[in-house]
């Protein structure tokens, strides 16, 4: 079996010559002229980015996948193949309503007509990991039945294994190979279809995306059943809504399409900013827009979490970027860990300006984000900067934010629609707005110490004629330590009783 699939990836690598990658320069390039000679007859007139793109379709949907986080990955590859990838589409054939039947009884252990009062055994979608179908819960409420793939799983581990040993050889035989990193990007690959192939985490995803949302007037996210959910189902609340690239029929609709436009960066900024938490897949094929006009947000598969210390670290080098403080923004690479401490700071200013400078005051439409993510990540290099993994998926959003901008308004001015929202988000990060936000949430604890403070203080004054004033500043710092800083806790109730008196 494996043998005759990679006999199959051959065979389509070479009806598409892929073998330029690794014949075109380094140790076999002295092959490139002889296999010449032997495929006169085989017509390659694209460019190789296309044809790779068209090899990957003909492998069949996870090698498709694949190249669609491949493209994500500007820090890494050439950016005419990148931008060949993002064309890649996650569309195939549904299985037969047989089989979705089956699974869907097997996993209830019960009768299709015992779990639905009607379910629809037309598909309404088909990806390559699962399809859904519309169907009616006994108390009438209209749902969306995602259901699994049946045999998925060896199959992707099948193909998954084939990847690794193509990415091993790539490295090896391919001068560009190890810089690419290839078997680390399968294994990050990997380790996402991992994340899609349990239904119960993904509705978990939709479920916290809903919480964080809830009531908004931005996004609706489905409401999740989950007494109805299992590892290969997954039953959430139906909605409905004109795809989002559907432009025509939104404009029938009356839609504000340059409100709209403004409204996803809004959401894109609002789930990395204040959440941390974020939609990884926000293609076109995933964002449809309601009658309300909020957008609809389906497949959950794919989240992107941040922490606090990344969150805090991009808002700074976004703010950095809109004020063009370009030496801020190469200050904190080198704070971050990022750039190496001996980075020359200047130098990385003087770089990163002549990315940045030429995009500011322009429209999207004449703004390329790809390429600058290329140009930016080539600057980096240059100066040894490593690449956070936890921050490829946020790019991948930005770029398909990028997608959605051009389509319903070219016009769109990113920055000057994202500034705000930063410099408010910055304000409640580091204002006295955000001093009182923690002085609240530590309230609890203070709640537990403040009491024994007669008792703290009572120690430190029976110790004061015994110890010198050395070993009594020593003992003061350990007791402030075991005591959770007790003196800075001090200061901070201090505080807080000032402000409680003053706005009395």
């Amino acid at each position: 079996m494996r043998l005759l699939r990679l006999i199959k990836i051959q065979s389509v690598a070479f009806r598409f010559g892929l073998e330029e990658f690794f014949v075109s320069h380094g140790p076999l390039h002295f092959l490139q002229k002889p296999i010449k000679w032997l495929t006169f007859w085989r017509k390659l007139d694209k460019p190789r980015g296309e044809r790779l793109r068209l090899a990957l379709e003909a492998l069949g949907p996870i090698f498709v996948k694949f190249g669609q986080m491949l493209s994500t990955r500007r820090d890494l590859l050439p950016h005419d193949i990148a931008d060949e990838l993002a064309k890649l589409q996650d569309q195939v054939p549904p299985f037969p309503s047989e089989k979705v039947l089956s699974i869907l009884e097997k996993s209830f252990d019960k009768k299709i007509d015992k779990i639905f009062l009607e379910f629809n055994r037309n598909p309404i979608a088909s990806a390559s990991v699962a399809q859904v179908h519309f169907a009616v819960l006994h108390d009438g409420t209209k749902v969306a039945v995602k259901v699994l793939r049946p045999g998925i799983a060896p199959i992707i581990t099948h193909d998954v294994a084939l990847m690794d040993t193509g990415a091993w050889l790539a490295e090896t035989l391919w001068p560009d190979g190890k810089r690419l990193k290839l078997r680390q990007v399968v294994s990050e690959f990997a380790r996402h279809l991992d994340d899609e192939l349990d239904l119960m985490r993904e509705s978990a995803n939709c479920s916290q995306l809903r919480r964080n949302f809830l009531n908004s007037p931005l996004l609706l996210v489905p409401e999740v059943y989950w007494d109805y959910c299992r590892t290969d189902v997954m039953v959430m609340e139906r909605v409905t809504g004109i795809p989002i690239s559907h432009v025509d029929e939104l404009v029938a609709q009356g839609v504000d399409i340059p409100q709209l436009a403004r409204m996803g960066v809004e959401i894109f900024f609002t789930q990395v900013f204040r959440d941390g938490y974020f939609h990884a897949d926000m293609h076109p094929g995933n964002i449809f827009v309601g009658e309300d006009g909020r957008y609809i947000a389906v497949d959950f598969g794919i989240m992107g979490t941040l922490s606090d210390e990344d969150k805090n670290y991009l808002a700074q080098n976004f703010l950095a970027f809109f004020r063009r403080d370009y030496a801020r923004v190469a200050q904190a690479h080198v704070e971050a860990g990022w750039a190496p401490e001996n980075t020359r700071v200047d130098e990385f200013e003087t770089a990163i300006r002549a990315v940045c400078e030429p995009i500011f005051d322009k429209p999207l439409k004449e703004i390329s984000f790809g390429r600058i993510l290329f140009q930016l990540f080539q600057t980096s290099r240059e100066f040894n900067v490593e690449i956070q993994p936890q921050l490829v998926l946020l790019q991948k959003t930005l770029l398909n934010i990028e997608g959605l901008g051009r389509d319903l308004d070219p016009d769109l001015d990113l920055w000057k629609t994202a500034k705000p929202f930063l410099e408010n988000w910055m304000t409640e990060q580091i204002g006295w707005r955000a001093l009182m936000t923690r002085m609240e949430k530590e309230a609890p604890n203070w709640a537990t110490i403040f009491p024994q403070f007669p008792r703290l203080f009572h120690h430190m004054l029976a110790e004061k004629h015994n110890l010198g004033i050395e070993e009594k500043m020593q003992h003061l710092i350990k007791e402030e330590k075991r005591q959770n800083r007790l003196l800075i806790l001090i200061a901070i109730l201090l505080t807080a009783l000032l402000f409680w008196s003053v706005f009395q």
